[in-house]
């Protein structure tokens, strides 16, 4: 007897080259480095240089994550690009990347849960996966979540960056008795209730424009907690595992002291939490494939280890992952 798992195979990452730092936005708004280190614990983040699209970052996170995997495009047939901020309205940033990867075979689409893009199309993915609609899928978390910031609100602009983090999923067959690897249990939630406590202010059908970011940031942060602590325990009863058994987690990265108080009341050792928000700062879809990449590439995450990726954005949406490495 066997059983299906979506197994991780290669992960990737990329930064845009700009790097603004808070005492350069200091100088474009009323705020300062002590003020926005204090609040939210960023320190600097990338942004998209002009006539570099979502999909441009994408395809360099994709790449690399090809690249750790030993694999080519032709090696894919599916492409999940979760994003709040396309190239266009259509066609999905997936087929761009799609198309810039030189791929003419396959499925591709994008996800919109914002912030908890990536967990969403983690999940996703490993039901094609599963239900053997794909073999092998290419997930994205990619933004330019600078093109939507209003630069003179200080309460936003100052919390976002541009980037992208990929992975490669991969269906397997593994014997009973073997070591068990992969995506192993995931929890998705949504309240559309909280919908104008995040979001953007414009779109196709409302405006007929693209909108600029509004947040409540009290009442995101008086729900994120609870909300994120309820998913991760529901994950880890599915797969029969406890805080305990965790060896990593990786959370959204969009304030220091949601992370804090999220790793506080799992009872978690700080050490053991992935935080990339200092340099990163929050880069909703991209935001955990980011941090997760630094993770592994720094050799902190490894074959065996039991790591749990949890985000939550606006809508409100938010949601788990638990992974086998």
């Amino acid at each position: 007897m066997t059983k299906t798992r979506s197994i991780i195979r290669g992960v990737g990452a990329y930064l845009p080259e700009k790097i603004l730092t808070n005492a350069e936005l200091a100088k474009m708004v009323d705020t300062s480095d002590e003020w926005i280190q204090q609040r939210v614990g960023i320190k600097e983040r990338h942004i998209a240089a002009e006539g570099q699209f979502t999909s441009d970052l994408a395809v360099a996170a994709a790449q690399q994550a090809l690249d750790a995997a030993g694999m080519t495009p032709h090696d894919i047939d599916l492409i999940i690009v979760a994003t709040t901020t396309p190239d266009y309205t259509f066609p999905a940033a997936a087929t761009l990347v799609q198309m810039k990867l030189g791929m003419h075979h396959g499925m591709a689409f994008d996800l919109q849960a914002v912030c908890s893009g990536f967990v969403y199309a983690v999940a996703t993915a490993d039901s094609y996966l599963q239900n053997g609609l794909a073999s092998r899928a290419l997930v994205i978390g990619a933004e330019t979540f600078s093109r939507l910031l209003d630069w003179t609100d200080r309460g936003t602009c100052v919390l976002f960056g541009d980037g992208a983090g990929a992975v490669i999923m991969e269906r397997v067959e593994i014997a009973d008795g073997a070591p068990d690897r992969g995506v192993l249990a995931s929890a998705l939630r949504s309240d559309g209730h909280h919908w104008d406590k995040l979001y953007v202010d414009g779109g196709p059908s409302s405006t007929k424009g693209v909108g600029h970011v509004r947040m409540q940031g009290p009442e995101v942060f008086r729900h994120a907690v609870g909300k994120i602590t309820d998913v991760v325990y529901d994950t880890l009863d599915k797969a029969g595992y406890t805080v305990d058994d965790l060896d990593w987690f990786v959370p959204h990265q969009a304030n220091r002291r949601i992370i804090d108080g999220a790793g506080a009341k799992l009872g978690l050792p700080p050490e053991k939490v992935v935080i990339t928000v200092d340099r990163h700062a929050n880069t909703s879809a991209a935001s955990v494939p980011l941090a997760l990449s630094v993770a592994v590439a720094d050799g902190r995450i490894k074959e065996g280890d039991l790591v749990m990726l949890e985000a939550m954005g606006g809508g409100f949406t938010w949601g788990a992952s638990l992974i086998r490495w």
